[in-house]
């Protein structure tokens, strides 16, 4: 079981079942490839299948999920090629973050940054993987919002943050957990320190690097463990 949902009075049941969805892929619990069974998630959650059909619908719009008429409804595979393509993306966008960030006088930027990597030396003093990572995007969202653009931060948060979160997972346990910290806590003195006129193509230096230094040592996404409503999908 992956984990249970408290029914909310105030919250239809498709919105119950996609929020259920979308934490379990947050969360690392399923995977690219896996298959969803409706019905055995609708018995899960106490739901008929037409609320797990409409969830399914909204995350198959979003790209979540992939449905074939053959096979059934998975967690949407995301490509290599996919993946240099997010990374681009998340660098040009972070990178006017990080500028506008700067420029803004509404906020501390080093206080901001500096209790939030706090958190994320403390989850690597603890050796706790599962805090790290939470640490690790609460760091970059207060980026996204410390740049007082709407805009920016909705397309990241929004758009984007559901395949940020799908690939750090897949490939967070490849790098060890110390060498995440020190590289976050140089990511955070780059973004602090760097000129303001250089900032943006170091940005996008550091997350080429980090792509470099991730995705060419092998395939994107291992073999997952399936869930109890859910099966491994092989392409054949």
């Amino acid at each position: 079981m992956l984990f249970r949902s408290k029914p909310d009075r105030g919250v239809s049941a498709s919105k119950r079942v996609e929020a259920h969805l979308r934490h379990a892929i947050h969360a690392g619990k399923l995977r690219p490839r896996q298959r969803i069974i409706e019905e055995d998630l609708a018995q899960e959650l106490k739901v008929s299948r037409g609320p797990v059909r409409e969830a399914l619908l909204r995350l198959e719009r979003d790209g979540l999920v992939v449905t074939t008429s053959r096979r059934g409804t998975f967690i949407r595979d995301i490509s290599l090629t996919e993946i240099d393509v997010i990374f681009r993306m998340r660098a040009k966008l972070e990178g006017l973050c990080v500028r506008y960030m700067r420029e803004s006088s509404s906020n501390d930027s080093a206080a901001l940054l500096g209790r939030a990597l706090k958190k994320l030396k403390t989850a690597a003093a603890k050796n706790n993987e599962d805090q790290f990572f939470n640490a690790d995007m609460e760091l970059h969202r207060t980026i996204w919002k410390a740049s007082n653009q709407p805009l920016l931060y909705r397309t990241l948060n929004l758009l984007m943050n559901p395949y940020i979160f799908i690939i750090a997972r897949a490939y967070s346990s490849r790098i060890p957990l110390e060498h995440r910290r020190d590289n976050h806590e140089q990511y955070v003195r780059m973004c602090l320190k760097t000129p303001l006129d250089k900032i943006e193509i170091e940005v996008e230096r550091y997350f080429n690097g980090l792509y470099a230094r991730t995705f060419q040592q092998g395939p994107a996404f291992p073999n997952f463990a399936p869930n109890h409503w859910t099966e491994d999908f092989a392409p054949q």
